[in-house]
C-alpha cells in the first residue's frame, strides 16, 4: 500500500507524494480532544494507513493535506467550525472526502443529518478498533 510521506515546510506540515506519478492518500483525524489526536493516528497506522491529526477544522483546511486525504475522521462538536460545517465547506469547494463522524454525544438528529449529507459512518465514542476499521472500509468502498 502506498502511504504519503509528511514533510515539514516552514511552519506548516504539508503532504508530499514521493512516488513518481502516483497519488497517495491520507487518513486525517480532526478532533479538538488531544487524547483522540494522539491515539487515533497510531491505531490507523497499525491498520496500515498513513495518518495525520488536526486540532480544528481550520487547521485541516490550511494544512496542505486536504487534496491528499482519502478518508476523514471527524469530530461532530468542535469550537469555531463543527464537523458538519467542515463537511459542508468541503462540499462547497468541490471536495467530497469520505467521512466518518465520531462523537461522545448520542444525538439521533445529528446522526441522521450527517448520514443524509453523505457521511460514510457515525461512531459513538468510545468505539472499538473493529468498528473503526469497518467504518473505514465502508468509506473507502464508497469512494
Amino acid at each position: 500500500m502506498d502511504l504519503p510521506h509528511i514533510v515539514l515546510h516552514g511552519s506548516a506540515m504539508e503532504c508530499e507524494d514521493r512516488s513518481a506519478g502516483k497519488r497517495r492518500l491520507l487518513s486525517a483525524v480532526v478532533d479538538d480532544d488531544e487524547s483522540v489526536r494522539e491515539s487515533l493516528p497510531d491505531l490507523l497506522r497499525e491498520f496500515g494507513f498513513a495518518a495525520r491529526a488536526f486540532s480544528s477544522a481550520r487547521e485541516f483546511l490550511s494544512s496542505g493535506c486536504v487534496d491528499e486525504t482519502g478518508c476523514l475522521i471527524l469530530d461532530i462538536a468542535m469550537p469555531n467550525m463543527s464537523g458538519p460545517e467542515l463537511q459542508q465547506e468541503l462540499k462547497r469547494s468541490g471536495r467530497e472526502i469520505p467521512t466518518i463522524f465520531i462523537t461522545g454525544q448520542k444525538d439521533e438528529t445529528i446522526r441522521t443529518q450527517v448520514l443524509n449529507q453523505g457521511a460514510a459512518a457515525f461512531l459513538l465514542k468510545p468505539f472499538s478498533d473493529t468498528a473503526l476499521l469497518a467504518a473505514i472500509k465502508t468509506a473507502m468502498e464508497g469512494n
